[in-house]
């Protein structure tokens, strides 16, 4: 059987618009807690990632030999963004390590809108193709919501369709997609706390439709005690210092500091930001998540480090995600 669905959910950096960062940015911090600095645990999403592809790909040949059906993955990318062009291959190349029959559409920025809604009713309407993803963001002139809404609720391997977004809502997740980001997140802290969560208290901050929502709607499942921020929540460092359960993507650089943090909470940093560093006289760019991770180690139990925790999860829960619409084409699941 294929591995347990989180339950049946890009990397893609979770923002709020600059006005809501200034609000951010105005939050008091707490004053720091007197406790013992300890070490937390670093959360390896990438050894996870690696073990669950290994998973993919044997259950893969698995369907193959025993049904004749490859999992296929088209992957539509519309212009020149430089970082959605790594994402697009990076995702390609997990596709074809997997077994999997891999398509990747490479659209001009100029396109218009009737030319990839077509090729999206091509790829609805092909047997060969189980999942199809849109790389965002999208050039301006394009509709993220018509588009995104046109995929088949069957072939929506990021999860984003209204039909998904509902049955995950109301837990109905047998044959529904989880978007691949919180998806990755609850896996990694199942293996840390278990699959139910009573009793603990999860904060999440951010309330994107791609993160922060489908987040909290996972973590109620398995019984948290679940508290949404974002821009406007008043006193954001005395919230998330309840938290047991942290979930950071905002896509603040070091927003959540040493002194927000409860002692021995579990932190799940989605955050993905480039910030420029002096290293050795020379001004470079690094990558940093929401979560000063430095300071938040020696009071977290555990904690996802940026790069190398929620990033590479995501990808490889793109391909259970395509893994699991193959099978369910079958009648093998749901």
């Amino acid at each position: 059987p294929p591995p347990p669905p989180p339950p049946p959910p890009a990397t893609y950096t979770n923002t709020e618009s600059s006005a809501a960062s200034d609000v951010y940015k105005r939050q008091t911090p707490l004053p720091t807690h007197g406790t013992t600095a300890m070490t937390a645990k670093r959360i390896d999403g990438k050894a996870k990632a690696e073990q669950l592809a290994e998973t993919i790909t044997e259950q893969t040949a698995a369907l193959l030999a025993e049904h004749g059906i490859k999992p296929g993955l088209a992957v539509v990318i519309i212009g020149e963004d430089p970082a959605s062009q790594v994402y697009v291959r990076n995702k390609k190349r997990r596709a074809e390590a997997c077994g999997f029959h891999s398509v990747q559409h490479s659209l001009p920025e100029d396109i218009a809108q009737d030319q990839v809604l077509a090729l999206i009713d091509e790829l609805n309407e092909d047997d060969a193709i189980h999942g199809i993803l849109v790389q965002l963001p999208l050039p301006g002139h394009l509709d993220e919501e018509t588009i995104t809404q046109s995929i088949s609720p069957g072939k929506d391997v990021d999860g984003f369709h209204y039909i998904n977004i509902g049955k995950l809502s109301a837990g109905h997740t047998a044959d529904a997609f989880i978007p691949c980001t919180p998806a990755g997140c609850i896996l990694m802290l199942e293996d840390e706390l278990g699959s139910d969560f009573s009793g603990l208290n999860a904060v999440v901050i951010g309330r994107s439709n791609i993160v922060g929502k489908p987040m909290g709607a996972l973590l109620l499942q398995r019984n948290a005690t679940v508290t949404m921020t974002h821009s406007r929540t008043r006193d954001l460092p005395g919230v998330v210092r309840n938290a047991d359960i942290l979930v950071a993507a905002v896509g603040q650089p070091n927003l959540v500091r040493k002194d927000w943090i409860k002692p021995g909470a579990v932190i799940i940093d989605v955050g993905m930001n480039r910030i420029e560093k002096e290293i050795d006289g020379e001004i470079k760019t690094k990558l940093t998540g929401d979560v000063d991770y430095d300071g938040a180690a020696e009071v977290a139990g555990a904690i996802t480090p940026v790069p190398g925790g929620v990033g590479p999860m995501t990808i490889t829960m793109l391909m259970f995600n395509t893994l699991r619409s193959a099978r369910l084409s079958a009648g093998l699941e749901g």
